[in-house]
């Protein structure tokens, strides 16, 4: 089937849960990256340095889990639809309170609240998405829906090049205060879910059999799920790594160490992240014939030569290059984890399951950046050695981690 046959063949009720799903997360990763892309600002602001500013990446990465078993257990309970959208709800209203913080103390704890409202969106948003997608064309819509964090990214990197320049303000005006009150909207997506989108058929079929987390989860099942739990959060911890480590600090990392302006620097990541757009669906679709774990390996080993051109590049158009193909690498590596998170996940606590294990990932490699910032002012080479080093490490470790994985594609993600 192809890319586009994959599309037309969803009914409306479909087309309407995906498109959700994808915004909720496109927007969620929106409001994530406006911090990346204004980190330096920030720092300037409140007077501190870039290592002390990644902490706000930490805080918002630490308590992620938190929001995976809070709104995973909600949606278990109550439903995932009204889940979600009390999800994108609270990530909005943290994200404009981050935009009047008085202080870095106050911005630190806004983030880490932030933390708790991203940490939801994932797991429920793709529980809901897959419960009611077909099974035929998973690959490439898994691909397309973890691609919305790039697009999220790509919304950052766009405001960063055409907004950012042009914004002057001065107190509660300034310019990354500016793009922090943009990144509100989102809330407004859930008026679409209110009155577009249906409750996934797998929790209505449940809950009309008394098979919800309230009534079928026994803590005796804990030790069944415990080994393929601790798969899955030993991989998204080295997932985390390998898009985090990419990311989170090459905006900086082209300002500070490569001398680009806001704008140019923009266009690099513009491009960097239709290179991760292209990738996520690309490896997403060709997983549903290769196999999730195969296409994971070999996205992940490909990063490795795609170093030179990615962090030792001297010129715009050649970090531009660089950016999309190693970007292409690791969305693609990444566009095969919410179907194989899913199909792997046992279906009385698919909405806490993967989401929980993605975070509790997320909070293994927490202090990423803090780590990154660090350890460019002791390496002769800066962040440019730190990132260099960080793909190669993690790229190796992900496709050993993901050699001991089952193979399930296909596999029916109906009510047990």
């Amino acid at each position: 089937m192809g890319i586009a046959a994959n599309w037309t063949a969803l009914n409306r009720a479909q087309k309407n849960t995906f498109a959700a799903c994808f915004l909720g997360w496109t927007l969620d990763a929106f409001d994530f990256f406006l911090l990346t892309v204004c980190l330096p600002s920030i720092a300037t602001e409140f007077h501190v340095d870039l290592a002390t500013m990644a902490n706000a990446l930490f805080w918002t990465l630490v308590m992620r889990p938190v929001g995976a078993a809070l709104f995973g257990a909600m949606a278990e309970r109550y439903g995932r639809r009204p889940t979600l959208m009390l999800n994108i709800v609270a990530f909005s209203v943290f994200e404009l309170g981050s935009a009047f913080a008085p202080g870095i103390g106050s911005f630190m704890v806004l983030r880490a609240l932030f933390g708790v409202a991203m940490g939801g969106e994932w797991g429920v948003g793709a529980a809901l998405a897959f419960e009611t997608l077909p099974a035929k064309g998973r690959g490439f819509f898994s691909g397309l829906l973890q691609e919305g964090y790039v697009v999220g990214n790509l919304l950052a990197g766009l405001l960063q090049w055409l907004l950012l320049p042009h914004l002057h303000g001065t107190g509660h005006f300034t310019p990354w205060r500016v793009l922090f009150m943009i990144g509100a909207l989102p809330s407004l997506l859930a008026f679409y879910l209110q009155f577009h989108v249906e409750e996934s058929p797998v929790w209505l079929e449940a809950k009309r059999t008394g098979r919800t987390l309230k009534n079928s989860f026994e803590a005796s099942k804990l030790k069944e799920y415990l080994p393929s739990f601790l798969f899955l959060v030993l991989m998204m911890a080295a997932f985390t790594a390998f898009s985090h480590g990419t990311q989170d600090l090459y905006p900086s990392f082209l300002k500070r160490d490569k001398g680009l302006f806001d704008a140019a620097a923009g266009k690099v990541l513009v491009v960097a992240n239709l290179g991760a757009l292209f990738g996520g669906i690309c490896c997403g679709t060709i997983s549903e014939r290769l196999g999730r774990r195969k296409t994971i390996m070999f996205a992940s080993l490909l990063a490795l030569p795609m170093i030179p051109l990615w962090a030792f590049s001297h010129t715009v158009v050649m970090l531009a290059v660089g950016g999309f193909l190693m970007q292409f690498m690791v969305q693609g590596a990444w566009g095969v984890v919410p179907a194989y998170l899913n199909e792997l996940s046992p279906a009385p606590v698919r909405a806490v399951f993967p989401g929980f294990a993605y975070q509790l990932g997320n909070l293994l490699m927490s202090k990423n950046g803090n780590v990154q910032a660090t350890l460019a002012k002791r390496f002769p080479g800066g962040l440019r050695t730190v990132l260099a080093g960080t793909v190669v490490v993690v790229a190796l470790v992900l496709t050993v981690v993901t050699s001991f994985g089952k193979e399930k594609v296909g596999a029916e993600l109906g009510a047990e």
